[in-house]
């Protein structure tokens, strides 16, 4: 290979003797010494051999980090607000590892988005925390709802947007629907399965969807993102009626049980269901939670002895997904009646969600569901477990409240 001044971030041309490859060139780890490392166009990285490199040709140097934009407001729009609390859609390309960081500031963010600006103006922004959303728990939830209140009940806003990472959004759009109570404004949950570095990212789409969507009258928890693999239109969706269904793929949330409230195209909204609008409410936040609340999942074969640890370690609560219509192991020595009895009678709330992702629990069909609903298990028909589970934390944390009642509300 001929000697190259190519530095880390310069996007370069890559010789090799049948082909040409073009992309950032990237930083090598120790333990990759001999390696040329290139994230394409795609946002896809390649790895080559240096002994098979021929050249390396500099096209573009690396461009020197811009100063910080001032926000500009533009106050003849409809004014939201907007939380940014990590993932993928706040993270930027490192261009020396290849990798995503985190956006460093507000300002920062909106330099690469600058179509959302096109459509509303940012009144107010807040960054609570930058964490991936694998790492968040319900204490984060908190935070979010916090800020939200405050905004909801600001005049000025129309709306709110929350930016938030894809991988336990489902949890957070769930739990912020019984947090917010006499909710008077659209929330909108969005997200990035792809960085903006991406040429395939859907994080700019899903901003421009997610603005028509909290200046819109649906006031509602709702998390927007693509509907299919195209950038066509997103869909609005009820925020405890979603699921992540794909690892990868940019329309990655589904409904599962109900409809979206809207299809929303860059530049139009079309309605599609009832919904609750907006109102003149005061929206006041209702933060107890249990944190000592479970998800077990039932497969073939399985000791009910699990629910030993959940007892020593004193839970309160467990969302137990079932098999079928409402079915755990009745026969043999791992039948679950005996043992689901006993933590019951300790003062553990077991509840039943099901395990297919459509349908709903139905109890009474089958001698084995029937003996399920016989040991106080609450069959929660066709709620999704992880909205179960919030709500689980959500209602266990009001002492005075009747669980079942509440669950099944």
């Amino acid at each position: 290979m001929k000697n190259s001044t190519a530095q880390p971030g310069d996007l370069v041309e890559v010789h090799l003797s049948k082909k040409i490859y073009e992309g950032i060139l990237l930083q090598s780890s120790e333990s990759e010494k001999g390696i040329v490392l290139l994230k394409l166009g795609s946002g896809y990285n390649i790895g080559f051999n240096q002994k098979d490199v021929l050249e390396i040709k500099t096209k573009r140097k690396a461009k020197e980090q811009k100063k910080e934009e001032r926000i500009e407001h533009d106050m003849k729009k409809p004014s939201i607000g907007m939380i940014i609390t990590g993932g993928t859609i706040a993270s930027k390309l490192d261009a020396k590892t290849g990798g995503v960081d985190p956006l460093t500031s507000t300002e920062e963010f909106f330099r690469f988005y600058p179509e959302l600006f096109e459509k509303v103006n940012v009144l107010k922004i807040e960054t609570p925390f930058m964490k991936a959303s694998e790492d968040m728990d319900y204490k984060d939830w908190q935070k979010i709802a916090r800020i939200a209140e405050k905004m909801l009940n600001d005049s000025n806003i129309k709306g709110i947007i929350i930016t938030h990472g894809t991988d336990t959004l489902h949890y957070t759009s769930s739990v912020l629907s019984f947090f917010l109570r006499d909710l008077n404004k659209p929330v909108v949950l969005t997200y990035s399965q792809r960085s903006i570095d991406r040429a395939s990212s859907d994080a700019n789409m899903n901003l421009q969807c997610s603005a028509l969507a909290a200046i819109s009258d649906i006031a509602e928890v709702m998390l927007v993102g693509h509907a299919s693999s195209n950038d066509d239109f997103c869909y609005a969706m009820p925020g405890d009626k979603v699921r992540k269904l794909h690892t990868s793929k940019r329309d990655a949330f589904k409904i599962i049980n109900s409809k979206p409230f809207a299809k929303i195209f860059p530049d139009r909204i079309e309605i599609l269901r009832e919904h609750k609008v907006r109102s003149k409410n005061k929206v006041k936040t209702d933060l107890k939670f249990e944190e000592k609340v479970a998800l077990v999942k039932l497969y073939p074969g399985q000791s009910p002895e699990i629910l030993d640890f959940y007892l020593k370690k004193k839970y309160k609560g467990i969302v137990l997904e079932v098999m079928g219509l409402g079915h755990v192991i009745t026969k043999g020595e791992n039948s679950w009646i005996k043992k689901l009895k006993e933590v019951q009678e300790k003062g553990i709330v077991v509840c039943a969600t099901a395990q297919c992702i459509n349908g709903r629990l139905e109890g009474y069909v089958y001698s084995n569901g029937r003996k399920l609903l016989e040991t106080g298990v609450i069959f929660l028909e066709d709620m999704l477990s992880e909205t179960a589970l919030v709500k689980l934390g959500w209602v266990l944390g009001h002492k005075d409240w009747d669980v079942k009642e509440k669950m099944l509300d």
